[in-house]
């Protein structure tokens, strides 16, 4: 059987800060030099969207408190699509601006944006940034997870999972050694950069989930030549830990 997976960007024209875009331009290679189709779809701001059935694998980008505050209304209009697609195993990847808005809210200092209530957390602003480079360890993920975080939020996860520990940097609050969150098939995180081609092995993570709910008969990915990919996240290691 060939597989193929369809992966939708949702509001790439608002959320799209510091090249989130490339998250799904790895995702796309990754599956095509293992001979899988991969058909991107995008969700505009202007734009209603309605097949969610369809999907294998959505991803929210992040984006500044302006642009959450314009896309927030026009997100909501999905909540309970969005809530079935997770709960029913659907795949989902937010970074930054995305992972907030996946809570119940993201208070500012003047106003609350509601969130899709998707996760159990919530965001409340704080001072400073928290910004720099960071590492984090994944259980699951043998490969160390490095990326780059620029956030005033402060998300506070409850009983979810991290994505990871914090090896060297700030995570969720800066306090708390925990960074994003892993729930069912959804992955969500503040790290930018992009995220997935310095990690090879959480993009494959994320591939294999979606394909197996997609396929009874999936078993694994096939091996990639990942000497390159490996090498850059060898090398922000060695850049961040010197930091």
């Amino acid at each position: 059987m060939q597989h193929s997976l369809t992966i939708l960007h949702m509001f790439p024209d608002l959320l799209n800060l510091y090249g989130d875009k490339g998250n799904i331009e790895c995702m796309r290679k990754r599956l095509q030099w293992r001979g899988i189709e991969a058909d991107v779809i995008a969700c505009t701001y202007d734009e209603q969207f309605t097949d969610f059935e369809k999907v294998d694998i959505i991803f929210l980008g992040g984006g500044s408190d302006r642009e959450q505050k314009i896309v927030c209304s026009a997100l909501l209009k999905y909540k309970q699509q969005l809530k079935n697609y997770v709960e029913n195993g659907g795949t989902l990847v937010a970074v930054c601006g995305g992972y907030q808005l996946l809570g119940k809210y993201y208070a500012l200092p003047d106003e609350k944006i509601e969130g899709l209530d998707i996760l159990d957390i919530y965001t409340e602003h704080g001072n400073p940034r928290l910004i720099g480079n960071i590492i984090l360890q994944n259980e699951e993920i043998r490969q160390p997870i490095v990326g780059f975080e620029n956030h005033g939020g402060r998300t506070y996860i409850g009983s979810h999972t991290p994505l990871g520990k914090v090896v060297k940097g700030f995570g969720n609050t800066g306090k708390t050694g925990a960074e994003g969150v892993r729930y069912k098939n959804v992955y969500a995180t503040y790290l930018h950069g992009p995220l997935l081609p310095k990690n090879p092995q959480l993009c494959d993570a994320i591939l294999s989930g979606a394909l197996q709910k997609k396929y009874p008969d999936f078993t694994a990915l096939s091996a990639l030549d990942d000497s390159m990919e490996n090498q850059a996240n060898e090398y922000m290691q060695r850049v961040i830990r010197a930091e």
